[in-house]
């Protein structure tokens, strides 16, 4: 059967719906996502059914009562979604009659119009008729919509003109970066990108991609923030796509905001594509829940680059000893020792399970727990212990090197 596809502008049109079923439910949310003025017309329906009227704003009426022809009065296209053949086929007839378009849920073969099986991939609508077979409609709208997903390129032309856009890549793991910035990455011309990103999706750039590394190691060579800023804005007015690759989310310890602060300031477009931050997803990798009930409702969240009583910290470290809130911890391999002995000052138990995570979400991602008192009583810095080089293991109760993520508290407990 030869179907004539179409897609319509419902955006403040009449639609009726005649039932409250479960199919009828879906095609009230799809009817209210396209802007339509609907109607349902059912004597029962479903708890959700009242709960979509009250948030519809007006877009959305219910009569509880049979359906009557005068409900087919100034509508633009009928949905006949009961479950009596008999009245779907009246409603159909009657539509027919008023030379309105009819959906029958039941009968494809006796419906003037079809209901695609669809799915929207950025600007990008797949819709699919299988000949009235809507399971297999379903199955080829689901390939297809994981190809455009898979391949951006199709689904959305990226950023038209040049510009930056800062793209939070996640704790380390490829697999763990969002689809938007996947795609932001694979449109850019140039790629700045941190020691911390996820590095192993530079190798499916194309070959004329540009890629710039001002990563940051501890105590080694480190490109300066202000020449970062310089170098992604010198090159966004220069006609280039920038990506700025970040390691977690850039606005999280990430230095983000002076980036997007300086392609403002020099009038260059910028995005901001947020990441999986290491503040929540390396504990959860770890198996370390930050909150769990009866234990703790808050967790806190610090950087640890300087120590505690230093006059650049901002971080009440006595307050957080007194709280039983779980603490964690960044760029804190170096200090973690006075960090911990402020904690216990501050009334912290010496007892307070510790974890240092290491790695987070990559093949070589290791945990190793204490508790605070063994902590707070040793150097545990790779980088602070004398005789051992940045990135090696040190020595302690918790042999930590950077990168690591620490979480303090009786949640560590709870790690598988």
């Amino acid at each position: 059967m030869t179907r004539y596809p179409l897609f319509l502008d419902l955006r403040g049109r009449q639609v009726l719906v005649v039932g409250a079923g479960r199919v009828a439910a879906r095609r009230i949310d799809a009817l209210v996502s396209a802007g339509a003025l609907i109607t349902v017309v059912a004597p029962t329906a479903d708890v959700g059914l009242a709960t979509r009227v009250e948030a519809s704003a007006g877009h959305l009426r219910w009569h509880r009562r049979p359906y009557t022809s005068a409900d087919l009065d100034a509508v633009s296209l009928v949905h006949a979604c009961t479950d009596d053949v008999e009245l779907n086929a009246t409603v159909a007839r009657e539509a027919e009659e008023r030379h309105l378009w009819c959906v029958r849920a039941d009968q494809a073969e006796s419906s003037a119009a079809w209901v695609p099986a669809s799915a929207a991939v950025d600007d990008v609508t797949v819709a699919i008729s299988a000949a009235g077979d809507p399971r297999r409609a379903s199955v080829l709208r689901d390939r297809f919509a994981a190809a455009l997903h898979a391949d951006p390129l199709p689904a959305r032309p990226q950023r038209a003109g040049p510009g930056v856009v800062l793209i939070g890549g996640g704790p380390g793991d490829a697999g763990l970066i969002t689809l938007r910035g996947y795609r932001r990455l694979l449109a850019a011309d140039v790629v700045v990108t941190d020691r911390l990103g996820p590095r192993e999706l530079l190798d499916v750039l194309p070959d004329d991609v540009e890629i710039i590394d001002v990563g940051k190691t501890p105590r080694g060579p480190a490109a300066q923030q202000a020449d970062i800023n310089r170098l992604i804005v010198e090159r966004a007015l220069a006609g280039q796509r920038v990506a700025r690759l970040k390691g977690g989310d850039g606005y999280v310890f990430g230095r983000g905001a002076e980036e997007v602060q300086a392609c403002v300031a020099a009038g260059v477009a910028v995005e901001v594509i947020p990441g999986v931050s290491s503040v929540t997803s390396a504990p959860a990798l770890a198996g370390i829940p930050l909150t769990h009930r009866g234990i703790t409702q808050e967790f806190i969240v610090a950087t640890g680059h300087v120590p505690p009583g230093d006059r650049r910290s901002t971080v009440d470290w006595a307050a957080w000893g007194a709280s039983n809130a779980t603490i964690v911890l960044l760029m804190a391999v170096e200090h973690l020792a006075a960090i911990a002995a402020a904690l216990l000052r501050g009334g912290r138990p010496g007892g307070t399970p510790v974890a240092g995570i290491v790695d987070a979400s990559l093949a070589t991602q290791r945990v190793r727990v204490s508790t605070l008192e063994a902590v707070a009583g040793t150097a545990v810095a790779g980088t602070a212990v004398a005789g051992t080089a940045a990135g090696e293991a040190a020595a302690g109760p918790l042999a930590l090197r950077p990168p690591a993520v620490v979480v303090i508290g009786e949640v560590v407990a709870l790690r598988s």
